[in-house]
C-alpha cells in the first residue's frame, strides 16, 4: 500500500531529499512512484549507473497512491526533484498531470517518465517504447502475427513498438474486449480482440507473443493457464514477458519447454531505464549491461 501524501513527504524529509541539498546540480535526485514500489529494481539500475558514471546523485523508491498521485507530482519541484518514473497503476493517470507531453507519449496515451524543468513545470515522456523495440531488434516479425496479453498502459507501448515493426495481424487478448478493441482501433492495427478463451486462437501461427499485463507479478494473479499451453505459436516464435518480479515467469518457463526463444522483463526494463536515466542526469547510460543484469539476478 502506497504513503499517504503527508507521510510520503516526511519520507523524504527525514531521509535529508528536500530542495536544500538535493536541488542543485551536484546532488540531482531522481526515484519512481508506484503502488506498489517496493519491489522495483530501478532503484539499484540507476544507482548502479550513478556510480559508474561519476555522479553523485540519489534515485529513490516513492510509494504513492493512486490518489495521491496529483498532490505527490505537484510536490516534484519543491523537493528538488529532476523526474520520476511512473509503475502502476499510475501511466495513465499521470497523462492528464502534467504541463507538456514529449514525443510519442501523446500517441501512446501513458507515461512512464515525467521530468522537472528548471521552471518547475512536468514533463510526460515515455520510455517503454525503446524498451520494447530494443530487446525485439533480432527477431523477423515483418507481416507476421503477434499476440499481446493486456490492454493497460504498458501494452499501450508495446502496439506502438508493433507499428514501428510493421508486424502482421495483431490479436490482444484481454479479460475487457471492449477496452482491447479501442485500444487495437486507437493504433491503428488490423486484426481482432478476444477474452481468455479465445488465447489459443491467438497463439496460432503467432511469430510473438508478448505478456503486456501484470498478471504474473508477484502480488498480481497469475496468467490464465491457457495462456501457458504454447502448441498453437509459430516454431520460431519468440515469447515476450515484461513481468520481471519474478524473472522466470511461469509463461517464459513454459516456453523454454517449447523449445521457443525467450525475452524477460529485464531486458525491457534496462532497455527503457537508459533513455530516462538521461532525461534525468544529463548523461548517456552505460550501454554494457551484463555486468548490471548479473547483479540484479543474483
Amino acid at each position: 500500500m502506497g504513503l499517504p501524501l503527508l507521510a510520503f513527504l516526511q519520507f523524504l524529509r527525514l531521509r535529508g531529499f528536500c530542495r536544500h541539498d538535493v536541488g542543485s546540480a551536484h546532488s540531482p535526485v531522481a526515484g519512481v512512484m508506484g503502488d506498489p514500489v517496493i519491489h522495483s529494481a530501478s532503484p539499484r539500475i540507476h544507482g548502479t549507473w550513478l556510480q559508474q558514471t561519476g555522479i553523485d546523485g540519489h534515485y529513490v523508491r516513492l510509494p504513492v497512491r493512486g490518489v495521491d498521485l496529483p498532490a505527490a507530482l505537484a510536490a516534484l519541484p519543491a523537493l528538488g526533484f529532476r523526474g520520476v518514473n511512473l509503475t502502476l497503476p499510475h501511466k495513465e493517470q499521470a497523462l492528464r498531470l502534467v504541463d507538456d507531453i514529449a514525443g510519442p507519449a501523446v500517441a501512446i496515451g501513458a507515461l512512464n517518465v515525467v521530468t522537472v524543468g528548471p521552471d518547475g513545470r512536468l514533463t510526460g515522456h515515455n520510455t517503454d517504447v525503446e524498451g520494447v523495440l530494443a530487446p525485439l531488434a533480432p527477431f523477423d516479425l515483418e507481416d507476421r502475427p503477434v499476440c499481446v496479453l493486456g490492454a493497460g498502459g504498458a501494452a499501450r507501448a508495446v502496439l506502438a513498438a508493433l507499428s514501428a515493426r510493421r508486424v502482421g495481424e495483431v490479436r490482444l487478448i484481454n479479460r475487457s474486449v471492449v477496452r482491447g478493441q479501442a485500444l487495437l482501433e486507437h493504433f491503428g492495427h488490423v486484426g481482432w480482440v478476444g477474452d481468455w478463451a479465445t488465447v489459443a486462437q491467438g497463439y496460432r501461427g503467432a511469430a510473438l507473443i508478448i505478456n503486456a499485463s501484470s498478471l504474473g507479478m508477484v502480488g498480481q494473479p497469475p496468467l490464465p493457464v491457457e495462456a501457458l499451453q504454447l502448441a498453437e505459436a509459430a516454431r520460431d516464435a519468440v515469447v515476450f514477458d515484461i513481468v520481471y518480479k519474478p524473472l522466470e515467469t511461469a509463461l517464459l518457463t513454459a516456453a523454454r519447454a517449447q523449445g521457443l526463444a525467450t525475452i524477460d522483463g529485464l531486458a525491457m526494463l534496462l532497455a527503457q531505464a537508459a533513455p530516462a536515466f538521461k532525461l534525468f542526469f544529463g548523461v548517456a547510460a552505460p550501454t554494457d549491461h551484463a555486468a548490471l543484469r548479473a547483479m540484479l539476478t543474483a
